[in-house]
């Protein structure tokens, strides 16, 4: 549904005034759904490269990468990197913030990438790259956590994500604009706590419900001009399961559904043995605190992609790349290959 009251936001800058009913009528448009044909699909899901995905993508975040630390640096320039060589014309910035922890002072740096950061309307797809804190194995201290599913899967998958459709992002302009989001942060260092986890996240949830947009606007935030934030997280064990979490993001939940039978019956998956194997409607798991609480918080619509049961190895130092099935990796990032091209219309 469209919430004509975000209209109004608009007046504040000359690129959106004098708003026609074309105008609205567009925008409505926009928002609604644009189902691909079969050989749309199939050419969409044959731009997903599972092999780039795990080598070029998902290799060089598989390292301890906590906040502040070298690993986090590695894995931001990574990110960069891998966006810079697209065509689509990323603009990608550092959000960088010194907070409190139970460690003392530490260093937190958020990756923003956005398409056109004058659209008026915005869809967040998110994870969070930083690993917890967790020792070494004392008999072998080359093994280090890397938190494959939390969530260097989840990151690996974005950038797989926007690297198969970069021919389809290429000068998109449109009224709804594509942001992806890297959150450091996401842990706890001790103990789970308001004040001791989603660092990155609630700094920018507060950041942004400061920031006018359109620039000058008096009457709305970067934080109002969010539609949905998807977000990933514990991603990557074989034969998850992700639940629909919020009635009010509940028709989007339906279009992953709808994405993945669809591809089944195509005959595009593998290792797939029935029509609905990841997405399940009529099961509640409960919430699941997580990076998107503090958008939660504010208002933002929440489509929150998490696997629960959680994987078994999670926060352990078996949360490896060999725990990681490929396939169901490459399956989901085709589900949602198909769910951002018939959200943005592309």
């Amino acid at each position: 549904m469209v919430n004509l009251t975000s209209f109004s936001v608009l007046s504040s800058d000359c690129r959106y005034q004098s708003l026609s009913i074309f105008f609205l009528l567009k925008l409505m448009k926009t928002l609604s759904w644009s189902k691909p044909t079969v050989a749309q699909v199939k050419r969409l899901v044959s731009q997903v490269n599972r092999q780039r995905l795990w080598y070029s993508h998902l290799r060089p975040i598989l390292t301890e990468r906590q906040p502040g630390s070298r690993g986090s640096q590695a894995v931001r320039k990574h990110i960069f990197s891998q966006l810079d060589s697209l065509s689509a014309g990323w603009s990608v910035e550092v959000d960088s913030f010194i907070s409190e922890t139970p460690h003392g002072p530490v260093s937190f740096s958020n990756v923003l990438a956005v398409l056109d950061p004058m659209a008026p309307r915005r869809l967040l797809l998110a994870c969070h790259y930083d690993s917890k804190f967790i020792p070494s194995d004392p008999s072998d201290p080359q093994k280090v956590f890397v938190g494959a599913s939390d969530s260097a899967v989840p990151c690996a998958m974005m950038l797989e994500l926007v690297t198969a459709l970069d021919p389809h992002l290429k000068n998109y302009k449109t009224l709804v604009n594509l942001q992806l989001v890297f959150f450091d942060g996401g842990e706890a260092f001790e103990q789970w706590s308001q004040t001791d986890s989603l660092y990155g996240s609630r700094h920018l949830a507060d950041s942004m419900s400061r920031i006018p947009h359109p620039p000058g606007s008096e009457q709305s935030t970067l934080l109002n001009a969010v539609d949905l934030l998807v977000l990933l997280d514990l991603i990557g064990a074989p034969d998850p399961m992700f639940v629909n979490h919020f009635e009010n993001t509940a028709r989007w939940f339906d279009r992953l559904i709808a994405a993945e039978k669809r591809l089944h019956n195509l005959g595009l998956l593998s290792s797939h043995p029935k029509e609905q194997t990841y997405f399940m409607k009529d099961m509640n798991m409960g919430p699941v605190e997580d990076d998107h609480i503090p958008f939660l918080q504010r208002g933002v619509p929440v489509l929150h992609i998490i696997a629960t049961p959680f994987p078994s190895f999670l926060h352990t130092l078996d949360d490896t790349a060999d725990k990681v099935h490929s396939h169901t990796v490459e399956n989901l990032t085709k589900v949602l290959v198909v769910f951002l091209a018939e959200y943005l219309r592309l």
